[in-house]
């Protein structure tokens, strides 16, 4: 794994772009969101505990089935489709950690099942991941229906809204959050796009191709862009959210983090950013559904300050 200038890498490759989303209409709220029990439920359903909070009214074999028959797909379009059985090994942080290396080849005939690629200890191999790095992104931002056919579509479907009822609206209500305050772009008066002012990343303590491919699934993928895709696994998440306070180094930027356990509560403290703890119980309103932007605006008011744009949140 490199990490030797990965922050000042990707700080260079965004600061260009800062001035862009900042405007005169308001600061530009940052969330930064765990996935696990968080945006989605898996963990918690594979091991009974989602279940077992309803005391009795769940069902917890059932819940069970359901997270194993995530797991499978996952796996499955993490090894046919993203190179996860020759990666599982060569974690990185983020899809970008080895950009420097990639020369811009074209790959649309590249064999990656014939360039005998090895642990990445030198620079060719740094090479041959890094281009299995840009093709994972290339597909990701493809979307899912086109890395999968359409009966294996239509069942992925299926098990997402059989989730989603069996988790009461937690998958739909966590994607309606994103939804609500995402990068929708908007016509400006000029004729020209311009993007609104949030910005969602994601910092999972899950390796990073299983969490690409989670977000797919999840339907995730809308409102996470693959540079916004953090794997902690490696480097912990207090250096995730350093790497994310470079890329958005502009007074106008505010940050939040939102998730259910101790590392990203202790590296937002760490930070000084406003903490949202997510709660798996069901009579908590810190869970999904339950949890609103307006509920965060309390959050970022408390460590920021009100602007117009808590204040207009619905």
């Amino acid at each position: 794994m490199l990490l030797q200038g990965q922050g000042q890498t990707m700080n260079a490759n965004t600061s260009q772009k800062l001035e862009a989303l900042v405007s005169d209409d308001g600061p530009v709220n940052v969330y930064i969101w765990d996935m696990d029990e968080t945006l989605i439920l898996l963990r918690s359903l594979l091991n009974g505990t989602y279940a077992e909070s309803f005391n009795g009214s769940k069902d917890v074999k059932r819940g069970v089935e359901i997270g194993e028959m995530w797991e499978k797909h996952i796996l499955k379009i993490c090894d046919n489709c993203f190179f996860y059985e020759q990666v599982e090994d060569c974690n990185e942080p983020f899809i970008d950690s080895l950009k420097e290396y990639d020369d811009g080849k074209d790959l649309s005939r590249y064999d990656f099942k014939q360039d005998e690629f090895a642990s990445p200890t030198d620079d060719l191999n740094k090479r041959k991941l890094a281009y299995r790095h840009r093709a994972v992104a290339e597909r990701y931002e493809k979307g899912l229906a086109r890395i999968v056919d359409s009966g294996t579509m239509s069942v992925l479907d299926e098990l997402y809204e059989v989730t989603d009822g069996y988790t009461d609206r937690w998958l739909s209500s966590a994607r309606a959050f994103l939804e609500q305050c995402s990068n929708v772009k908007e016509a400006s008066v000029d004729g020209t796009d311009r993007s609104s002012q949030d910005i969602h990343i994601l910092v999972t303590s899950g390796a990073l191709i299983p969490s690409l491919v989670k977000c797919l699934l999840f339907r995730l993928d809308t409102f996470l862009r693959h540079e916004n895709v953090y794997s902690s696994i490696d480097v912990g998440k207090l250096q995730c959210f350093k790497w994310i306070k470079e890329r958005y180094n502009h007074p106008k930027f505010r940050f939040c983090a939102i998730g259910d356990g101790w590392e990203e509560c202790a590296a937002a403290q760490t930070m000084q950013w406003p903490f949202v703890k997510i709660d798996l119980q069901p009579d908590s309103s810190y869970r999904f559904p339950g949890v609103t932007p307006k509920t965060v605006s309390y959050y970022f008011a408390a460590v920021y300050g009100n602007s117009d744009t808590d204040t207009n949140k619905e």
